[in-house]
């Protein structure tokens, strides 16, 4: 069958990567289609990923509707000429609402429930939701869960091995000391109006007194001046193998937040929205989640605390998880293949 994937974000490559590879394993034609986002076009040219550019949404939101529009468009002319049995995306409302016009089935993957615009204008139209379990909200009458993460269609030991000579040109190697902070730019359409980590330069100060060497990724201009010189430059690709060695993860980043859970890695969460995702990693004590009006105080306490309490077994709790939870590539090719037939 022919299947049409769209990608909207750097974390949308990672998460259909190895299902591309199973799809055309066994004999069907994968089409991508992406928006430049980030790097995420980086990221499917490192992994041998043949794809179309649709276009990139705007920054003012006059901007956004415009580009969005023009991305439908173009996205509809691609689908049309190729005639996909299935179109698949995380979240992308471009695809479900092309799916109806060109006869596609359409499912969609999402864990993100505060995406509530997105939401609004993709579930009504997809023939299929999936979501982990832990998706605390109803997708309505085509609402499938399954036991897994986003997180672990890329992440899960099956998949992914951590390689310490990754850092060979970062300041740590994989025994030291050493964490990771991120900071996005929220200019997402579900970041608006959300908030997330501040007095940056006094949690830095507390994470060196506590031992650690920091060290920082921001999301395109969200790296303040005052942090000039501990950004790390490193492949896109490779960000997974420095939150593997890390001794703590301390982040606005959904995303980057649950990576670091899943990979064993203790983690603090730092937002004003609580997803169910979270709460659930949390169930496991690998992650911590501070969202209300003191969720700085307590973030930085939690994570001094974590750097400097040494008798916690971090592998054990991540076994507890991964004894709980599926591959999410195995989903990915089961629901989509199981619409297209």
């Amino acid at each position: 069958m022919d299947i049409l994937i769209t990608i909207q974000h750097p974390a949308h490559v990672h998460f259909f990567k190895h299902a591309i590879d199973e799809f055309e394993a066994r004999g069907h034609e994968v089409h991508v289609r992406a928006l430049d986002k980030d790097v995420a076009l980086a990221l499917l040219d490192e992994y041998g990923i043949e794809y179309e550019v649709l276009g990139s949404r705007g920054g003012s939101l006059p901007r956004v509707a415009l580009s969005t529009l023009a991305i439908e468009y173009r996205l509809y002319r691609e689908a049309k000429e190729i005639q996909p049995d299935v179109m698949a995306a995380i979240g992308g409302f471009e695809a479900s609402h092309v799916a109806q016009l060109v006869g596609a089935k359409c499912v969609v993957f999402t864990d993100t429930e505060h995406a509530t615009l997105s939401n609004a204008l993709t579930f009504p139209f997809a023939d299929e939701v999936a979501t982990p379990g832990c998706y605390h909200d109803d997708a309505g009458p085509n609402h499938y869960r399954y036991p897994s993460y986003h997180e672990l269609a890329y992440l899960h030991p099956d998949r992914f091995d951590p390689d310490p000579s990754t850092l060979d040109d970062l300041p740590v190697d994989a025994d030291d000391t050493y964490a990771v902070l991120r900071l996005v730019s929220w200019g997402a359409a579900h970041d608006v109006g959300d908030a997330g980590l501040d007095r940056l330069t006094e949690l830095v100060g507390r994470l060196e007194d506590a031992g650690a060497t920091v060290l920082v990724s921001a999301e395109d201009d969200a790296l303040p001046p005052e942090l000039d010189g501990y950004d790390i430059d490193i492949d896109p690709h490779l960000i997974h193998h420095v939150l593997a060695y890390a001794d703590l993860f301390v982040g606005e980043s959904g995303t980057m937040a649950s990576e670091s859970a899943v990979l064993g890695t203790p983690t603090v969460y730092v937002h004003s929205a609580a997803p169910g995702l979270m709460r659930d990693l949390a169930s496991f004590d690998l992650l911590y989640g501070y969202h209300g009006e003191n969720r700085n105080k307590h973030a930085v306490k939690r994570a001094v605390d974590i750097l400097r309490l040494s008798d916690i077994d971090w592998d054990e709790r991540r076994r507890a998880l991964l004894n709980q939870k599926v591959d999410a590539t195995d989903i990915i090719v089961q629901r989509v293949l199981e619409a297209g037939t």
